[in-house]
């Protein structure tokens, strides 16, 4: 009996030849009359959705070699399952995929929980909700009240163990994507969550606070409070384009300083108190949420720092993080400039209910768990 015998190197060519084919395919039904044609999102979603793992069981039931390398664990995909999924979107077990394409608003909440913090489901996520356009570059801004809480009560000391020093080298850069993201507590007559909006008394506070808990840390960190309705207006753009203004500060700092290894974006959420606000040891705090964007190639990496970073945080202030989602392109920006660094992350402290005093306990406990993530890093790759 004759045992056709495979070459590896073979197999590159075969699985190109597999998604050639699906190329084709997909340039097939997309050149049908429209009324009969998949849309161009359906069919990326189709593509990316359909993993590699699954591609090679498919192949390897016309030849078992191929399924020799997966891993022992694994199990192939119920054809059935695969083929109800591709043909009508929904994913058996998850409503989301059910109701997603009929309910309006539905989709905003089809992201990924990564790791779940407590309380976190998939009705009460992070979320942007943008501001009026007219009210952010109009230049008006609610007076500012509760201006006691906007000092900070608690500045900070020196925390670091003798020879936990980044010596001088700023390797810690925080940078505000939506730097108008204020707070209603300090923000006179303002009720509505969408007009919390402020140029001053906003998310770059909370990035001045987490950036002196760093250093007091021994780590160096450079805080960017560049204001981003400004740049925007400089650039004759809007809201939308806010993660790519943001992007061109990122890249200068680290063109200019090449020390950079933490690279944090702080945001506030839309969320109201109830799901943003916790109380420890008799004090409130604002509490936290890491967004990943899952369309960029560092996702793996950002995901394990910030899942690293998020068990440490749990484990010192428990309740404190809402956990770890990841965001794709339909969902967010799905980039979040995280390509650019494997310790990129975006963070949302709080939201529109919570005040300075909450954010900056939160800042201070988010710099303490993020210490220990980098000296932990930082003595690995020593040895």
């Amino acid at each position: 009996m004759f045992t056709p015998q495979l070459n590896m190197k073979r197999l590159p060519l075969l699985v190109a030849g597999a998604m050639l084919f699906i190329v084709v395919a997909t340039s097939f039904i997309t050149s049908f009359e429209h009324k009969y044609r998949l849309s161009s999102s359906s069919m990326h979603k189709w593509l990316t959705e359909f993993s590699g793992e699954a591609l090679v069981y498919f192949i390897g039931w016309e030849n078992r070699y191929f399924t020799q390398e997966l891993p022992k664990e694994s199990e192939p995909p119920a054809l059935s399952s695969v083929l109800f999924e591709l043909t009508t979107s929904i994913k058996p077990g998850d409503i989301r995929s059910l109701l997603g394409n009929e309910l309006p608003g539905f989709a905003l909440y089809d992201s990924t929980i990564i790791v779940a913090g407590e309380g976190t489901d998939y009705t009460n996520l992070a979320y942007e909700s943008p501001p009026p356009m007219e009210l952010l570059l109009s230049g008006e801004e609610a007076e500012v009240q509760d201006i006691e809480r906007l000092e900070d009560p608690d500045p900070a000391e020196p925390q670091n163990p003798p020879g936990q020093t980044t010596s001088g080298k700023k390797i810690a850069y925080i940078y505000h994507s939506h730097s108008w993201e204020s707070f209603l507590p300090h923000l006179k007559g303002v009720t509505n969550p969408d007009h919390a909006i402020h140029s001053k008394v906003n998310i770059t506070m909370v990035g001045k606070k987490l950036g002196e808990e760093l250093e007091a840390r021994g780590i160096g960190t450079t805080v960017d409070t560049t204001n981003m309705t400004e740049l925007l207006k400089k650039n004759n753009t809007d809201y939308r384009k806010s993660y790519p203004m943001s992007r061109t500060l990122v890249e200068s700092a680290m063109a200019s300083n090449q020390d950079i290894d933490l690279i944090f974006d702080l945001h506030r959420d839309s969320q109201r108190g109830k799901s943003t606000t916790t109380e420890i040891n008799g004090k409130s705090y604002a509490r936290t949420l890491f967004v990943i964007g899952t369309a960029n190639p560092n996702f793996e990496k950002n995901q394990n720092a910030a899942k690293e970073i998020n068990d440490i945080l749990n484990k010192k202030y428990p309740g404190l993080s809402r956990g770890v989602i990841g965001k794709n392109k339909t969902t967010g920006n799905g980039v979040y400039n995280q390509d650019l660094s494997e310790n990129a992350l975006l963070i949302e402290f709080g939201g529109v209910d919570n005040n300075m005093d909450e954010l900056y306990r939160s800042a201070e406990a988010v710099a303490e768990a993020v210490a220990e993530y980098y000296w932990k890093q930082s003595g690995a790759k020593k040895e």
